[in-house]
C-alpha cells in the first residue's frame, strides 16, 4: 500500500500490476531521452549565432522528423495494446465475485456458491483493533485464493461508483444497470487495500476495499465456515 512521501506506484503484487509497471517505466524512459534531445536542441539554438546555410533546406532532415516519431509512437503502441488486451482477458476463471456499489458500503456477491454474500462497511476508528489502518479496514474483507484466476463482475446500486485496487492493478467503474468485468491474480498471499475512486457523495472516502488473498486450503475452509 501507499507510503507517505510516496511518489512511485504501489509494488506489483500480481502478475496484471507488473505489466502496468513495466509499460509505465518503458513510456517514462521514452519520454525522458525526448525531452533531453528537445532541451539540448534548444540549447544549442540559443547560445549559437552561426548555422550552416545548407541545413535551412534538406529534404533528409524533413523525412527524418517525420519517420522518427512515428516509430517512437509505434513502439509505445505495441506494449499498450498488450497490456490492454492482457487486462481484459478473463478465460476459464476458478471463481467468480459479484460486487455491487452503495452508498457508502460494497457488497460481495460469491455466485459460484448459494448464499453466500455480505456487505463490507468502513470500520470505525474507535473499532479499529490495534496495527489495522484508520479508514481503509473493514469488517468483512473479500476473501479469494492465491494463484487463481477470480472474475469480478463490478456494478452499483445507486450512484456511480469505482472499483480500485492499486497493487493489483485494477480500477473498474461500478455503473447502475451496467455489468463491468475484470480479473485478478494475486500469486501470493497477502492483503491488498483500494478505495472507491468515483466521487459518489457525502462519504465517498468512506468506503474502502480490503481484498484478502490466502492459499486454496484456507480459502476452503474460509468457504465451510461461511457457507
Amino acid at each position: 500500500m501507499a507510503n507517505p512521501m510516496h511518489l512511485g506506484l504501489q509494488d506489483a503484487m500480481s502478475p496484471l500490476m507488473e505489466e502496468l509497471l513495466y509499460f509505465h517505466d518503458h513510456t517514462l524512459m521514452i519520454i525522458f531521452l525526448i525531452s533531453t534531445f528537445v532541451l539540448y536542441t534548444i540549447s544549442v539554438l540559443l547560445l549559437t549565432s552561426l548555422y550552416h546555410t545548407n541545413a535551412t533546406d534538406v529534404q533528409e532532415m524533413e523525412m527524418i522528423w517525420t519517420i522518427l516519431p512515428a516509430l517512437i509512437l509505434i513502439t509505445i503502441a505495441l506494449p499498450s495494446l498488450r497490456t490492454l488486451y492482457l487486462m481484459d482477458e478473463t478465460t476459464n476463471p476458478c471463481l467468480t465475485i459479484k460486487v455491487i456499489g452503495h452508498q457508502w458500503y460494497w457488497t460481495y456477491e460469491y455466485t459460484d456458491f448459494s448464499q453466500l454474500e455480505f456487505d463490507s462497511y468502513m470500520l470505525p476508528t474507535q473499532d479499529l483493533p490495534q496495527g489495522h489502518f484508520r479508514l481503509l479496514e473493514v469488517d468483512h474483507r473479500m476473501i479469494v485464493p492465491t494463484s487463481s484466476s477470480t472474475r469480478t463482475l463490478i456494478t452499483a446500486e445507486d450512484v456511480l461508483h469505482s472499483w480500485a485496487v492499486p497493487s493489483l492493478g485494477i480500477k473498474m467503474d461500478a455503473v447502475p444497470g451496467r455489468l463491468n468485468q475484470t480479473s485478478l491474480t494475486s500469486p501470493n498471499p497477502g492483503v491488498f487495500y483500494g478505495q472507491c475512486s468515483e466521487i459518489c457523495g457525502a462519504n465517498h472516502s468512506f468506503m474502502p476495499i480490503v481484498v484478502e488473498a490466502v492459499p486454496m486450503q484456507h480459502f476452503q475452509n474460509w468457504l465451510k465456515t461461511n457457507s
